[in-house]
């Protein structure tokens, strides 16, 4: 697809818009995504809400302004439509700490377990799990798990401790982290909480069990979304990716939210995969019809029954 409409700077907008219409395609977009990629999308939402709005549409495309791990997922929920990604590098610090090979070499060395594998992972590593979640519905999930099955949790292993804490299950971990979760400052957030001796502290359960144990509410990122609407409260300190203060600000223009702050003097509380996606990326992506997620039918096939799994468990 081409066109003769040369776009700058906020009419990126309207070029979006138009080819969304001719393309017959849905924009879903994370809540990690800066506000105006969010903004300018048809669904804005979690791992879990996505992958049920990548299973329901009727689009001919879809537009995945998020990370790699999400627009392969949509791809394996519609194997014969179009996937876009803005930027073929937007990964994940989780996928990529959990190649497939180490992956499948671990579960022949542990026959015996469920493998239960948290959505932030390859293609590849689904296609060779047993049931795949999200930081949404794992516990609900684990809980289905009959007592006397033993579970292979991958590869968060923040997520990992934090449901076996709720649960109560054994489980065996692998040693992967979020490098945006792991990031956040004990030392900064004590003191942030000083300074604001009114703000709830809410976290989502990939940090580190120091932040997890201070806060007043933990939860995956559209069930902290839906707390602050919900809460009293009229401070948040805000311990997940930046991102997400966009649709709390959104949804509780009242109320005030800080972004958890990192070790560094830095934006590490950004997501540097996420923050790849651009409106200009966006836009060229639909335009040209390019970057396009491509997958064997023999890992969509294989990775498809897992995500069933997930979506039935749910």
């Amino acid at each position: 697809m081409t066109t003769d409409h040369v776009l700058t700077g906020t009419d990126f907008t309207e070029g979006i818009l138009r080819l969304k219409s001719e393309m017959h395609a849905v924009i879903l977009a994370h809540y990690y995504q800066e506000g105006e990629i969010q903004d300018v999308a048809d669904f804005v939402g979690d791992s879990l809400e996505l992958a049920r709005r990548a299973a329901a549409t009727d689009a001919e495309v879809i537009v995945f302004a998020g990370v790699h791990f999400m627009a392969e997922t949509a791809k394996i929920l519609n194997p014969r439509k179009q996937v876009l990604l803005p930027d073929l590098n937007a990964g994940c610090s989780l996928a990529e700490g959990c190649p497939a090979d180490r992956f499948l070499a671990f579960r022949r060395e542990h026959p015996r377990h469920v493998s239960i594998t948290y959505i932030n992972c390859s293609a590849d590593v689904k296609a060779a799990s047993d049931i795949i979640c999200t930081s949404s519905n794992a516990e609900k999930i684990i809980r289905q798990i009959p007592p006397d099955r033993e579970i292979f949790f991958a590869p968060d292993r923040n997520l990992g401790r934090y449901l076996i804490k709720k649960t109560g299950r054994d489980m065996l971990l692998w040693e992967g982290s979020c490098i945006v979760h792991e990031t956040f400052s004990l030392r900064k957030l004590v003191q942030l909480q000083m300074d604001h001796p009114g703000a709830e502290l809410i976290a989502h359960p990939e940090c580190e069990e120091p932040v997890l144990e201070r806060a007043r509410f933990i939860g995956s990122t559209s069930a902290l979304l839906k707390y602050v609407q919900t809460s009293a409260a009229g401070q948040f300190i805000v311990a997940t990716e930046s991102g997400i203060l966009h649709q709390m600000q959104k949804a509780a223009p009242d109320k005030v939210f800080i972004p958890a702050p990192p070790e560094a003097n830095c934006a590490c509380n950004d997501c540097p995969y996420m923050k790849l996606n651009t409106m200009e990326k966006l836009f060229a992506c639909m335009n040209n019809r390019s970057p396009e997620i491509l997958l064997s039918a023999q890992v969509m096939e294989r990775a498809l029954a897992p995500i069933q799994r997930m979506l039935s468990m749910s």
